[in-house]
């Protein structure tokens, strides 16, 4: 089962009839919202754009040499796979942990929802080794290489994933594991953990589980997700079909499951996927950021059109001592581009437009300065309030 961003998700509601790039925008946030609900049960159909890597050698404009090599993480029920981005010193360097968003993207920021790979992560990653900061990502449960690995495990099992048992907590426990693991390893001298859009709630619980040194969030709700979910479906739903959607939600965050669900709901509400919905609604991302007690860095860019400013802002008034940074032109996939819808489209699929440099600057910034000169209120460099 693949989701597309085309797909009609309510064929008795409100009908969007002109597929401008404003509403491909908006209807693909709905489906990547969608999809972290059901990927895994949809293990490899949701692994277009990672590939297995082999160690590699790379020099960017001159920097430090580094290499690309393969990197995995054995958990009790799926073995998961990565990319070490490594700088060739002799001296122990940070390493920084990226989690990447919701649904089916890889490890490299890309997802099969658009015609082609735009690398974000996998770019922000080479970008930090080039200038002495290592960094795992990894494809996380039913995506990329591990979702073909779960695949096969499966089959050889002859067993048959249940959606009754999925859990937001894995998602975190994850997290940890990959952390505790560069932890314990000697290479590093520094561990943080950076987190973009869904993967900042992740992030952000499990550094407090890992020990991690300090924390990034990149493009990351500020908001329970119930919120974004009604933000996000109420141009596409009809007045009582929006209320019902409120209604559920209001349950299933209360830790109930609801029976009766809609037709037109069924592909993000039905019972069987609930379960997950509750243990992903027990996570408030204002109220987690305010548990730690560690460097705290919360980027957003200003031609966001997936993350609000007031998400940031709101992260950063969960935690005086956080660092905000607002950088002007990048967009959700962490890119430049003005705040025009057809660009923002184009962006998401465009392997050769460069991330920001200014995020590259300022988590290097983040990662090598002491501890104590990082806790500071605001850095804005786009002259907003």
């Amino acid at each position: 089962m693949t989701i597309h961003p085309e797909l009609n998700l309510c064929a008795s509601t409100k009908a969007i009839q002109t597929e401008t790039p404003e509403v491909k925008i908006m209807k693909t946030n709905l489906t990547i919202l969608i999809v972290t609900l059901i990927t895994l049960m949809v293990v490899g159909n949701s692994s277009a754009q990672t590939s297995p890597i082999s160690s590699s050698k790379s020099t960017l404009n001159g920097d430090t040499p580094f290499v690309a090599e393969p990197i995995i993480l054995e958990t009790p029920t799926a073995t998961l796979y990565g990319t070490l981005e490594l700088p060739q010193t002799r001296s122990r360097v940070p390493v920084v942990l990226i989690i990447a968003g919701s649904g089916p993207t890889d490890r490299d920021g890309n997802s099969p929802q658009f015609p082609g790979p735009n690398n974000s992560l996998k770019l922000l990653a080479q970008a930090l080794a080039a200038r002495g900061i290592a960094s795992v990502r990894y494809d996380k449960r039913a995506v990329g290489e591990t979702g073909k690995a779960m695949l096969l495990a499966l089959e050889k099992t002859k067993s048959v994933p249940r959606e009754e048992d999925l859990s937001f907590e894995t998602y975190i426990d994850d997290a940890v594991r990959w952390g505790k693991q560069l932890g314990a390893d000697r290479r590093f001298s520094r561990l943080t953990v950076l987190g973009h859009s869904e993967g900042s709630l992740i992030g952000m619980v499990a550094a407090q589980r890992m020990g991690a040194h300090a924390f990034v969030s990149v493009a990351g709700a500020g908001r329970p997700v119930q919120q974004v979910i009604m933000e996000q479906v109420k141009p596409q739903f009809s007045p009582e079909l929006l209320k019902k959607t409120e209604e559920i939600l209001e349950q299933i965050a209360a830790g109930k499951t609801v029976a009766d669900v809609p037709s037109e709901l069924n592909l993000f509400l039905r019972p069987s996927v609930q379960p997950y919905m509750i243990s992903w609604l027990r996570y408030d991302p204002a109220k987690e950021i305010t548990k730690l007690r560690i460097p705290v860095l919360i980027v957003q860019g200003t031609t966001d059109l997936q993350t609000r400013l007031a998400d940031a802002r709101g992260l950063a008034d969960g935690n005086r001592t956080a660092k905000l940074l607002l950088i002007d032109g990048m967009n959700h996939v962490l890119k430049t581009v003005i705040n025009d819808p057809a660009s923002q489209v184009t962006s998401y699929s465009d392997p050769k437009l460069p991330v920001a440099p200014e995020l590259v600057s300022a988590i290097c910034s983040f990662v090598n300065t002491d501890q104590a000169s990082r806790r500071g209120r605001l850095t804005n460099i786009s002259g907003l309030d």
